[in-house]
């Protein structure tokens, strides 16, 4: 279906990264008016510019991203931690604080963070990445519930073995063993494409998606459920 985000102004985060560059088409493809901001979130006034900057917003896409690091447990130190946690959790509420009074004065609006399936099920070496991606869906969850009441829906995708350039560039895809891993451990057997993705997204930004509240979907290819 075409134009299910005519006339809204969609404002993405960090859209060169991650699902940033698939969703900015798609969305202008349904009609949106996208506000592509490429800036760092990683200092505690960022956020509030970058909103600011983009004027009236309907949506907000909180398209954050970070290496996710391959660390042992016991070798995680404190800078691995507060590194990831600065990129990934710490721009979340900051965006959201920035984004309220817009929102409600404007009688509503969708708040769409770009998770990860890491939070949903154990991965060895992934301590800090998935502690992380967690923590925003649970604030998705909380946030959710407690804005609905303002006819502000906040949900989230948590994704993984969706084509992206940031986790699944190229090279990696062309390895032997990942098309191994992708046919052993995913059921749909390939990865979700980035087309996919966005287009479950666009509906989640939606007024047909205006049900959902503090929900976390799943997009992995079966991977998690």
């Amino acid at each position: 279906m075409q134009g299910t985000l005519e006339g809204k102004r969609i404002l993405v985060t960090q859209a060169t990264e991650f699902m940033g560059p698939m969703l900015c088409d798609v969305f202008a493809e349904q009609g949106a008016e996208v506000v592509r901001d490429t800036s760092p979130l990683i200092a505690p006034e960022a956020a509030e510019a970058v909103v600011d900057a983009a004027g009236p917003i309907d949506v907000l896409v909180a398209n954050l991203s970070i290496f996710a690091p391959g660390t042992p447990v016991a070798q995680v130190n404190e800078t691995e931690w507060r590194t990831v946690f600065e990129a990934l959790v710490d721009p979340l509420p900051r965006l959201v604080r920035a984004a309220m009074p817009g929102m409600q004065a404007r009688g509503g609006g969708r708040i769409l963070v770009m998770g990860s399936a890491s939070a949903l099920r154990g991965m060895k070496r992934a301590s800090t990445y998935s502690a992380a991606r967690g923590a925003q869906l649970a604030y998705v969850q909380a946030v959710g519930v407690e804005l609905a009441g303002q006819n502000i829906q906040v949900n989230a995708i948590a994704q993984n073995f969706v084509d992206n350039p940031t986790y699944f560039p190229p090279e990696v895809q062309a390895n032997p063993r990942f098309q191994e891993r992708l046919t052993r451990e995913v059921p749909l057997g390939r990865l979700v494409s980035a087309r996919e993705d966005a287009n479950f997204a666009a509906y989640l930004c939606s007024d047909a998606a205006a049900c959902f509240v503090g929900q976390v979907f799943p997009v992995a290819g079966g991977w998690a459920t």
